[in-house]
């Protein structure tokens, strides 16, 4: 995967990403995402004037988009400073193991520290027993909650 590369997502790409998220849901376990998702995307990258989410692309040499990363600058109360939560990190099938991973967790660290920030947090399933090893394997320490999300109508 020496070849391969990790960039900044354009408009052309999202729809590609809009399915890298179906899939990502889908092996989340999780309701599938907006079926407008690739112009919500555009909208929060692009047309927002001070836009925060960032989205990442692993791109294969033919230019094929096998995987997605989206981050976010996010504050914590508690250590009363900010941060940098990656959203989401997924690998299409096939294309897992094999480099692409520390590629794309190398960039979104790159992404912290372009913002002067010095960290990265995320969540993952707690049955998602590869995506823990291999954050153990980069170095990072999990620890234990449950996430919650409450609807409300805007």
């Amino acid at each position: 995967m020496s070849a391969a590369r990790v960039r900044h997502a354009e408009r052309s790409d999202l729809p590609r990403v809009a399915e890298l998220a179906a899939q990502h849901a889908q092996y989340e376990r999780a309701a599938p995402p907006a079926s407008d998702l690739a112009g919500r995307l555009a909208v929060l990258l692009f047309d927002d004037p001070a836009p925060r989410l960032c989205c990442l692309v692993a791109e294969l040499p033919d230019g094929e988009l096998v995987g997605y990363a989206t981050c976010a600058p996010e504050l914590s109360t508690w250590e009363g400073r900010e941060y940098l939560h990656m959203d989401c990190l997924f690998l299409a099938p096939g294309h897992r193991g094999l480099g692409l991973g520390p590629l794309m967790m190398d960039a979104v660290a790159d992404r912290a520290r372009s913002l002067g920030l010095g960290e990265v947090q995320w969540q993952t399933p707690a049955w998602n027993d590869s995506a823990i090893r291999f954050y153990a394997r980069i170095g990072a320490l999990g620890t234990d909650k449950r996430r919650f999300s409450l609807r409300v109508n805007p």
